[in-house]
Protein backbone atom coordinates (compact mmCIF):
# COMPACT_ATOMS: atom_id res chain seq x y z
CA UNK A 1 0.00 0.00 0.00
CA UNK A 2 1.23 3.49 -0.85
CA UNK A 3 1.54 5.80 2.18
CA UNK A 4 1.47 9.55 1.70
CA UNK A 5 2.51 10.65 5.20
CA UNK A 6 4.37 13.96 4.90
CA UNK A 7 8.05 14.28 5.65
CA UNK A 8 8.56 15.87 9.07
CA UNK A 9 11.24 18.48 9.80
CA UNK A 10 12.43 18.54 13.42
CA UNK A 11 14.55 21.61 14.22
CA UNK A 12 17.37 20.97 16.68
CA UNK A 13 19.89 23.38 18.22
CA UNK A 14 22.64 21.56 16.28
CA UNK A 15 20.79 21.56 12.94
CA UNK A 16 17.73 19.52 12.04
CA UNK A 17 16.31 16.06 11.50
CA UNK A 18 14.31 15.16 8.40
CA UNK A 19 12.01 12.25 9.25
CA UNK A 20 11.20 10.52 5.96
CA UNK A 21 9.92 7.24 7.41
CA UNK A 22 8.33 6.25 10.70
CA UNK A 23 6.35 3.02 10.89
CA UNK A 24 5.69 0.49 13.65
CA UNK A 25 8.68 -1.55 12.34
CA UNK A 26 11.36 0.99 11.34
CA UNK A 27 12.29 4.67 11.05
CA UNK A 28 14.44 6.66 8.64
CA UNK A 29 15.78 10.17 9.02
CA UNK A 30 18.50 12.50 7.82
CA UNK A 31 20.52 14.35 10.45
CA UNK A 32 21.86 17.71 9.26
CA UNK A 33 24.54 18.74 11.75
CA UNK A 34 26.11 22.19 11.47
CA UNK A 35 29.90 22.51 11.64
CA UNK A 36 31.08 22.90 15.23
CA UNK A 37 27.84 21.53 16.68
CA UNK A 38 27.06 18.14 18.19
CA UNK A 39 24.05 16.33 19.49
CA UNK A 40 23.69 15.10 23.07
CA UNK A 41 25.96 12.50 24.58
CA UNK A 42 23.26 9.85 24.81
CA UNK A 43 22.16 6.25 24.75
CA UNK A 44 18.97 4.36 23.93
CA UNK A 45 17.27 1.72 26.04
CA UNK A 46 15.52 -0.05 23.12
CA UNK A 47 16.39 1.72 19.87
CA UNK A 48 18.98 0.15 17.54
CA UNK A 49 20.29 2.39 14.76
CA UNK A 50 22.67 2.52 11.83
CA UNK A 51 24.14 5.88 10.84
CA UNK A 52 25.70 6.48 7.40
CA UNK A 53 27.71 9.62 6.65
CA UNK A 54 26.40 10.99 3.35
CA UNK A 55 28.42 14.23 3.31
CA UNK A 56 30.74 16.27 5.51
CA UNK A 57 32.85 14.87 8.31
CA UNK A 58 31.88 13.93 11.87
CA UNK A 59 33.63 12.85 15.02
CA UNK A 60 31.97 9.84 16.65
CA UNK A 61 32.29 9.64 20.43
CA UNK A 62 31.24 6.20 21.70
CA UNK A 63 31.61 3.53 24.35
CA UNK A 64 29.89 1.67 27.15
CA UNK A 65 31.20 3.76 30.07
CA UNK A 66 30.85 7.55 30.23
CA UNK A 67 34.35 7.91 31.73
CA UNK A 68 36.03 5.72 29.09
CA UNK A 69 34.80 6.89 25.67
CA UNK A 70 36.61 6.54 22.35
CA UNK A 71 36.67 8.86 19.33
CA UNK A 72 36.70 8.10 15.63
CA UNK A 73 36.51 10.40 12.58
CA UNK A 74 33.86 9.37 10.04
CA UNK A 75 33.89 10.52 6.41
CA UNK A 76 31.38 10.14 3.55
CA UNK A 77 30.66 6.45 3.00
CA UNK A 78 31.43 5.44 6.60
CA UNK A 79 28.74 3.89 8.78
CA UNK A 80 28.29 2.94 12.41
CA UNK A 81 25.93 0.55 14.19
CA UNK A 82 24.63 1.74 17.55
CA UNK A 83 23.17 -0.92 19.84
CA UNK A 84 20.99 -0.17 22.88
CA UNK A 85 22.95 1.20 25.87
CA UNK A 86 25.91 2.24 23.70
CA UNK A 87 26.81 5.80 24.65
CA UNK A 88 27.32 7.91 21.54
CA UNK A 89 27.46 11.41 20.04
CA UNK A 90 28.28 12.90 16.66
CA UNK A 91 30.10 16.21 16.31
CA UNK A 92 30.28 17.87 12.89
CA UNK A 93 33.81 18.81 11.78
CA UNK A 94 32.18 20.16 8.57
CA UNK A 95 28.50 20.74 7.76
CA UNK A 96 27.31 17.13 7.55
CA UNK A 97 24.40 14.97 6.46
CA UNK A 98 24.03 11.61 8.19
CA UNK A 99 21.37 9.08 7.16
CA UNK A 100 19.93 7.09 10.04
CA UNK A 101 17.78 3.97 9.89
CA UNK A 102 16.56 2.49 13.13
CA UNK A 103 13.95 0.62 15.04
CA UNK A 104 10.89 2.88 15.50
CA UNK A 105 11.46 4.14 19.08
CA UNK A 106 12.40 7.72 18.10
CA UNK A 107 11.68 9.16 21.57
CA UNK A 108 13.92 6.56 23.28
CA UNK A 109 16.85 8.76 24.22
CA UNK A 110 18.63 9.34 27.53
CA UNK A 111 20.78 12.48 27.46
CA UNK A 112 23.92 12.29 29.61
CA UNK A 113 25.46 15.61 28.55
CA UNK A 114 24.28 18.38 26.24
CA UNK A 115 25.78 21.65 25.00
CA UNK A 116 22.34 23.28 24.96
CA UNK A 117 21.19 22.46 28.51
CA UNK A 118 18.79 19.66 27.56
CA UNK A 119 18.70 16.62 29.87
CA UNK A 120 16.84 13.49 30.89
CA UNK A 121 14.76 11.05 28.90
CA UNK A 122 12.89 11.75 25.68
CA UNK A 123 12.73 14.77 23.41
CA UNK A 124 11.23 18.22 23.96
CA UNK A 125 10.28 19.40 20.47
CA UNK A 126 9.23 22.87 21.66
CA UNK A 127 12.55 23.44 23.48
CA UNK A 128 14.52 22.10 20.49
CA UNK A 129 12.71 24.53 18.17
CA UNK A 130 13.39 27.46 20.52
CA UNK A 131 17.09 26.57 20.84
CA UNK A 132 17.32 26.11 17.05
CA UNK A 133 16.28 29.73 16.55
CA UNK A 134 18.97 30.90 18.99
CA UNK A 135 21.86 28.97 17.43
Amino acid sequence: MFDEKPVQIKNKPWGREIWFAHTDKYAGKILEIKKGHRYSLQYHERKHETQYVQSGQVKLIYGTEKDNLQEKILNPGDKVEVSPYTIHRLEAMKDSQVFEVSTPELDDVVKLDDDYGRSGKGNDEQLDHQLHKQS
